[in-house]
């Protein structure tokens, strides 16, 4: 069987676009969210994409179909919000478990199914580890600046289980992404790390984080070099960035990044930046353009797209990155796998 560390050796491996910006399409009402089985809950439930796992199985395998067919090599389970802390506000914790497990489960299949049709180019799973809607490191409450609404064990506690069933369900990474708070991330890894000794097994691991605007800096405050020291000290896959920016905007951290680390590089940046209504107007054709700068300067390992990213915009990244060899690495980035 392939494995993504041989694999990202060989080529610019591509990851998929956005989730949430494909299911918005299928307009999903409120009764297909809820589907027969939670047809009768109490609160509402519309918006909780995570929950479609087990509503609408068939619409996140043919998302996830539409961006292996694009070109992806790896596509990202439907778990963005998949902690007890994130279902908390749908009253949904004790179904987190199931959430995990059989959204990685769908993923793998359809994986399966691409890497059967053409073994030369396997495809992958990364199970994704959001951000939750808590941070560790800042106070919710200006008035109390001591105050957290979150503690680290509790991050570790929720992540774990995430990261349990995630590996149960079948992914073949665990991706940690859309960081704007380091702190929530190192409860993430921690929680990885524990999974990892008490299971004996060994799991590539990516780190994507986020730089929230032109201070160069992840909401919490640290630098790109900080950024990366603070979750270094773990062997990782690779490290990058995604979200809040558009490809060009977060071309010069990914620069930055790249000097000062031999893990491989991702990227998966948004479409651009946001209209006036929230929506992301920058074409495949343009985002392409924009991403052949980052691999005419030999940045990345992993390129895919945020926000407002459809497969029309994964196929243009794929046949322009299939042209360009990866970014070299050191040869210890390698010893750790």
């Amino acid at each position: 069987m392939a494995d993504v560390v041989e694999e990202i050796r060989k080529r610019i491996l591509v990851l998929d676009g956005a989730m949430g910006t494909m299911l918005q399409r299928y307009n999903f009402t409120e009764d297909d969210f809820r589907g027969s089985r939670f047809k009768d809950f109490k609160h509402p439930l519309k918006g909780n994409n995570d929950l479609l796992s087990l509503t609408q199985p068939e619409a996140i395998a043919e998302v996830h179909r539409k961006y292996f067919e694009a070109g992806a090599d790896i596509v990202e389970t439907n778990t963005f919000s998949g902690t007890t802390i994130g279902m908390a506000d749908y009253h949904m914790g004790d179904l987190v478990y199931e959430l995990n497990f059989e959204s990685a489960k769908i993923a793998k299949q359809v994986a399966e199914e691409f890497t059967k049709a053409n073994p030369k180019k396997p495809r992958f799973v990364a199970g994704s580890i959001g951000p939750t809607n808590r941070t560790a490191s800042l106070s919710p409450d200006v008035n109390r600046p001591e105050y957290r609404a979150v503690t680290f064990n509790e991050l570790r506690i929720a992540y774990k289980q995430q990261v349990e069933a995630l590996i149960d369900g079948g992914s073949d990474i665990l991706l940690v992404e859309t960081i704007f708070d380091t702190l929530n991330a190192k409860a993430a890894l921690f929680a990885i790390q524990e999974v990892k000794e008490e299971r004996n097994i060994d799991i590539p691991v990516m780190v994507s984080g986020t730089i929230t605007d032109a201070s160069g800096r992840t909401l919490s405050g640290q630098t790109v070099e900080a950024f990366l020291i603070s979750i270094s000290h773990i062997p990782l896959l690779s490290v990058g960035f995604n979200c809040a920016l558009g490809a060009d905007q977060l071309q010069p951290y990914l620069k930055r990044l790249s000097h000062e680390t031999e893990f491989y590089i991702s990227a998966h940046p948004n479409a651009g930046l946001p209209n006036a209504f929230g929506e992301y107007d920058q074409t495949a054709k343009q985002m392409q353009q924009l991403i052949e700068n980052y691999l005419k300067d030999g940045l990345v390992n992993i390129i895919g797209g945020c926000c407002g990213t459809t497969p029309e915009h994964i196929k243009a990244i794929a046949e322009v990155a299939a042209n360009y060899k990866p970014r070299a690495v050191g040869s210890s980035a390698v010893e750790n796998f």
